[in-house]
């Protein structure tokens, strides 16, 4: 079970690929278009916010 436990804990300190982090924003973006939440008006403001978020959210700053 302790191998287990450093295998997850290993795996959450390992940096996250930029091309990761954009597919996740990409995802989020789609959503948030789908829904009316981002415009081409607003795109490049949210994009933006929801980018660094990401990045911040995964510890990679």
């Amino acid at each position: 079970m302790g191998n287990e436990k450093n295998k997850s804990q290993q795996a959450l300190s390992q940096p996250v690929a930029e091309e990761l982090i954009f597919k996740v924003v990409k995802e989020i973006v789609v959503k948030f278009i789908e829904v009316g939440k981002v415009t081409p008006g607003n795109f490049d403001k949210n994009f933006d916010k929801i980018y660094k978020s990401v990045k911040r959210t995964v510890g990679d700053t």
